[in-house]
């Protein structure tokens, strides 16, 4: 090894990245560990960037080394760095600046990018954002001193979360959606009603069922935006929210097996030896079906991320799987946990729902009704974790199935 070789290379210093490196250090004491981040600042918490906008927190409260699980020492993070190709034969990494690092071992955890639509015409114009890096938070909040209307495209988790920073600006802000609700990927639009009332009660306008076929703009930037129902809304700034890519260009010609995403094993190992991948960018499996799939959250990460650097390390470890759909936070003051099969439309699932005028609970049940696969709760997340094991761990649950349907499941029938 040269001066500029690591025992543990980490291509990526966000969630699974740095939480491989920490879980590398717990297990290896001494091996060298590189984490290369092309971000120019050190690696922060990606999920409070939509509070750098209101103005919540600053960037220096975000970072993540020294908090969680993100307390190993000895660990080197060389920031704006950006990898250009990978050459697994020759265990080397080479920067776009020309710069080559060799390595032992190596995680890609390079994440993804916000997918901008090729249909949406103007997506280069100056006030047009898709939220995914701190940069993008603080131009964001730049922007927000020439704006009054703000619309969002995309109903999902982080365009929501961002939108309420931007109320918080005291600006007008309209979603626009053309699924029937919002949240349409973690949960059917009758799930939703509950959260749809509270964003609506917080001052969100809400457009659904059209999208954006362009944005209108000047010397000023942004002005406008037309939808595909022939209407115009006014505005100074967009944001795109409509999902993301992995980035795996570095690794075209690498010979390591891409698929989109890059392809693991239940160990994060990939096709080469030596080489692993967690986060966003890997395709892992799904514990219900088995199927392919990837993460994009932030917990599921940091838990692939943590699986990958024990192997590294050499403590192998099977990582149990990512659900197609887990999450668990809150918009508007509203608490939701979506997880598993939550879409049963034309399927022969067994559903059970139960709504008051607060809360919205569905539990999904196999065709068989023997096995739990999918919850949503709103409003009351009580025990969500328990009904999360019960589905990840795919319990037989004839001697507790009428406790989850009337939500009265408790840890004592885990315990008998």
């Amino acid at each position: 090894m040269t001066a500029d070789d690591s025992q543990y290379m980490i291509v990526g210093g966000c969630a699974a990245g740095m939480a491989a490196a920490h879980a590398i250090r717990e297990h290896d004491r001494q091996g060298t560990v590189t984490v290369i981040s092309e971000e120019p600042c050190a690696p922060y918490f990606r999920p409070l960037i939509p509070f750098v906008i209101s103005g919540k927190n600053q960037w220096e409260q975000m970072a993540l080394e020294g908090c969680g699980p993100y307390t190993g020492s000895n660990i080197f993070v060389r920031t704006h760095s950006r990898v250009a190709s990978v050459n697994p034969a020759a265990r080397s990494v080479f920067l776009q600046d020309g710069t080559c690092l060799g390595y032992q071992k190596i995680l890609f955890a390079t994440g993804s990018r916000p997918h901008m639509p090729p249909d949406i015409k103007g997506v280069d114009a100056s006030g047009v954002f898709a939220l995914r890096t701190l940069a993008h938070a603080k131009a964001m909040a730049q922007r927000v001193e020439q704006t009054r209307h703000a619309v969002m495209l995309g109903g999902g988790l982080l365009n929501l979360k961002t939108a309420f920073a931007l109320l918080e600006r005291h600006l007008k802000v309209t979603l626009v959606v053309y699924s029937p609700e919002v949240l349409s990927q973690l949960m059917a639009p009758e799930d939703a009603l509950l959260i749809r009332k509270a964003l609506e009660n917080a001052g969100l306008t809400i457009k659904t069922g059209v999208s954006a076929t362009g944005i209108l703009s000047d010397s000023t930037g942004v002005t406008g935006v037309t939808l595909d129902d022939g209407s115009h809304l006014a505005c100074q700034m967009v944001c795109i929210g409509k999902g993301v890519r992995p980035n795996v260009d570095y690794l075209e010609n690498s010979g390591i097996a891409l698929e989109n995403g890059i392809v693991t094993d239940r160990y994060t190992a990939c096709n080469l030896p030596d080489t692993f991948a967690a986060g966003d960018v890997a395709i892992t499996h799904e514990p219900i079906s088995g199927a392919p799939i990837s993460t994009a959250l932030w917990t599921n990460a940091v838990e692939m991320g943590r699986c990958a650097g024990q192997n590294m390390a050499g403590i192998k470890t099977a990582y149990t799987g990512t659900f197609g759909i887990l999450n668990a936070t809150q918009v508007a003051d509203e608490p939701f946990v979506s997880m598993g099969v939550v879409h049963t439309e034309n399927s022969d699932c067994q559903v059970f729902r139960q709504a008051t005028k607060t809360t919205y609970r569905k539990m999904v049940f196999d065709a068989d009704g023997t096995r739990l696969i999918g919850a949503v709760f709103v409003g009351d997340i009580t025990n969500a974790g328990l009904y999360r094991y019960v589905i990840r761990e795919r319990l037989p649950v004839s001697g507790f199935k009428q406790q989850i349907i009337d939500h009265t499941l408790n840890y004592g029938y885990f315990m008998r």
